[in-house]
């Protein structure tokens, strides 16, 4: 079986103001990056377009809703300094969403190996009932919870090694015990949440911080002795992975001094615990990286990692 490679380009149309670092440049440079003839074999398909209830898997009803109606029919509607909305976002968000449930879809149903789902904007700032960090819908724990609810999975682990904190999946799982979500960022950093002592009620949530300045091998360590443990001990049925790159050295957003490398050794350490727990099944899902040789550099990093190279 081959890697699935999920993307849109609805992804384009989710416009930005000048100089925003989350722009549609972003999905130019990792289609780029995935034109090299060692990605000749992945399973291309397009995301498709989910209903905005599919959102409710993680935010209430009336937050979607609210979502949905502050769609400008023109120009761009800010939600605040960094989010916005265009008349392109609507398409976007529900294509990222449906990209990364047909994802699971196909990951738990056998049809590919494993999958990595190419859609902007992110998601993992947004919170239950809160749009923020240029996220709207939180896509990665739809996708965990969307295992659940359509496959029957019993426990899904969420890994988020985005160079800042998902405070929006760990809103929506703090009290939710069949999902763990597990998180390297740097700290002090935005969102200013992701202290190693905020666990969840139900000790699910596992927040590895790093300094700046920190490089690969210290990420490395912490990989290894903080997050690979618990993940393994979950035993989980799949593992999404909030694919975040902005902890690469060249980001202009953070201070972390990482490598396209280190992105596929963590790769391959998560696929070892998947393949041992969890059939081997894994859904990656984009979050942030600014820099687009190092978002392009480290997506095809992280994707041929996937491809089992």
């Amino acid at each position: 079986m081959t890697t699935l490679y999920v993307s849109h380009p609805a992804s384009f149309d989710h416009a930005v103001p000048e100089g925003h670092p989350e722009r549609p440049s972003r999905m130019r440079a990792i289609e780029r990056a995935l034109e090299d003839e060692r990605f000749a074999t992945l399973l291309r398909v397009p995301a498709p377009k989910a209903e905005p209830s599919l959102a409710t898997l993680a935010h209430p009803a009336e937050y979607v809703d609210a979502i949905v109606a502050a769609m400008p029919e023109k120009g761009m509607v800010g939600i605040d300094s960094d989010t916005v909305l265009s008349p392109g976002t609507l398409d976007a968000i529900l294509r990222a969403m449906g990209g990364a449930t047909h994802a699971v879809d196909a990951v738990m149903r056998k049809e590919c190996a494993n999958a990595f789902v190419a859609m902007r904007p992110p998601g993992h700032h947004a919170e239950r009932a809160k749009a923020m960090g240029f996220c709207l819908f939180n896509h990665a724990t739809i996708a965990a919870r969307h295992a659940r609810a359509a496959h029957g999975a019993e426990r899904v682990a969420l890994v988020d090694w985005d160079v800042h904190h998902g405070n929006g999946s760990q809103d929506i799982l703090w009290d939710d015990g069949t999902i763990l979500y597990c998180s390297t960022h740097q700290m002090p950093l935005f969102p200013g949440s992701g202290a190693a002592s905020e666990r969840g009620d139900k000790d699910t949530i596992v927040n590895v911080p790093l300094r700046a300045d920190d490089d690969g091998e210290v990420f490395r360590e912490a990989f290894e002795t903080a997050v690979l443990p618990r993940l393994d001990a979950f035993q989980p049925d799949l593992i999404v992975i909030s694919a975040g790159f902005d902890a690469h050295r060249l980001d202009p957003l953070a201070n972390l001094r990482l490598e396209a490398e280190d992105f596929a050794w963590a790769t391959r350490r998560v696929m070892e615990i998947a393949d041992r727990r969890a059939g081997g099944r894994v859904v990656s899902v984009l979050e942030g990286g600014y820099s687009l040789e190092g978002l392009s550099k480290s997506v095809a990093a992280h994707v041929n990692a996937l491809m089992g190279h």
